[in-house]
């Protein structure tokens, strides 16, 4: 397949899970790739799999002058962008009482802050058409307990899709959403439970999911590249579901 062919493409956490599977399937598809990531042993993984085909950039997803310093080394190695693929973030939950100032700060500042601050560093580098592709959640849509803060973040990012969508449409840039479900990813086991809470939260979770399992982050992945290709150049401010039917419950 050439979909994403001679196109240049960022994916903010893109050295595991849905970000990494994505990486794969853009080069597939005949993409330049530049992932980032947090972890030096993420990173070094990523450069060790998917070698000279992506450019591998260290970046702390929450800190506003690290965007920067992400949109310079894009520029420097493609001088433009078709493609941003805002992917990192992070999901921790837990009951109103028991969150703090600083973990309610931490993650407004990976899920909200960084990516907005992303996208306005990249602005000048932006093709023309381009695509912006933001991974929100179903948690945006569901009442589920003790994910307040996780689902307001994705709340947001689900507002911006449709608000730069009508800000950034004139620039030739479309925005638009992914909003995946439980999907088997390594996501799961940062969440710091012990090995029995997380297989209790499993459980419990996929008797909630029509489908009767979880997602695989290539079903998300796919759907991230068709936003990205040409094939969707009149698909502006929309959100893809990609639940299995748990959000039809």
């Amino acid at each position: 397949m050439s979909r994403l062919q001679n196109k240049t493409a960022l994916i903010t956490g893109g050295t595991s899970g849905i970000g990494l599977e994505t990486a794969r399937q853009f080069i597939a598809e005949g993409a330049r790739v530049a992932v980032t990531g947090t972890s030096a042993a993420g990173i070094e993984a990523a450069r060790a799999e998917l070698g000279d085909k992506a450019l591998v950039i260290q970046a702390d997803a929450g800190n506003v002058d690290g965007q920067k310093a992400v949109a310079e080394a894009v520029r420097a190695a493609f001088g433009h962008l078709d493609v941003l693929f805002v992917n990192a973030g992070i999901a921790e939950f837990g009951p109103v009482e028991q969150w703090t100032e600083a973990a309610f700060d931490k993650s407004i500042a990976v899920n909200v802050k960084g990516p907005y601050f992303l996208i306005q560093a990249l602005l000048p580098i932006f093709s023309n058409p381009a695509s912006i592709v933001l991974n929100t959640s179903i948690n945006a849509h569901i009442g589920m307990p003790n994910s307040s803060v996780y689902a307001l973040t994705k709340g947001a990012l689900l507002t911006l899709a449709k608000t730069l969508s009508g800000e950034l449409v004139g620039r030739g840039i479309r925005v638009n959403a992914v909003s995946p479900g439980p999907i088997a990813t390594p996501l799961y086991s940062k969440l710091g439970m012990s090995e029995a809470d997380s297989k209790a939260m499993a459980a419990g979770i996929l008797t909630q999911i029509p489908a009767g399992r979880f997602g695989n982050s290539s079903e998300v992945a796919k759907t991230v590249v068709f936003f990205a290709s040409d094939e969707a150049a009149y698909i502006v401010g929309s959100e893809i579901v990609i639940d299995g039917g748990m959000s039809n419950l």
